[in-house]
């Protein structure tokens, strides 16, 4: 097997794996999937953002990172108990890792802080699933 062989061979690889990338953000994003940036380990540069894609599923909120291929959610963040801490705008260095005009949501829960950045159709979407929650539960707004 010659040089080009094996130089073909390790395209073609490269190319599947692109292709089951892309399949698969395809799927999440037909099944009503939402572009979302998450971070869970805060850093004062803006570095720690992952591109993902994110699910409603009944009381929870699935995200799937981009880069992976997994079956399952990276996140699974539940609705129950979950409050959002603080709203801004993403900070230069940050910007290149989220959605266009996202805004950055700090949240809190049983399970630990998170940061969620997503656009202004999805931000209003998540916004709207977070107070729909059953009846006998107060509205999670940190004033």
């Amino acid at each position: 097997m010659g040089i080009t062989e094996i130089a073909g061979l390790i395209l073609l690889g490269v190319a599947i794996v692109i292709a089951c990338f892309a399949w698969r953000r395809i799927r999440l994003l037909r099944e009503g999937g939402v572009h979302v940036a998450l971070r869970s380990q805060f850093d004062d540069r803006g570095r720690g953002w992952h591109l993902g894609v994110g699910h409603y599923r009944g009381d929870s909120f699935a995200w799937f990172r981009v880069l992976s291929l997994g079956s399952g959610p990276n996140e699974l963040i539940s609705r129950d108990g979950l409050e959002i801490d603080a709203r801004r705008e993403p900070t230069g260095p940050e910007a290149y890792a989220m959605p266009v005009g996202a805004t950055v949501l700090r949240c809190r829960s049983a399970s630990g802080e998170v940061e969620i950045a997503m656009g202004p159709d999805a931000l209003t979407g998540f916004l709207s699933w977070l107070e729909s929650a059953p009846p006998g539960r107060s509205i999670p707004w940190a004033s």
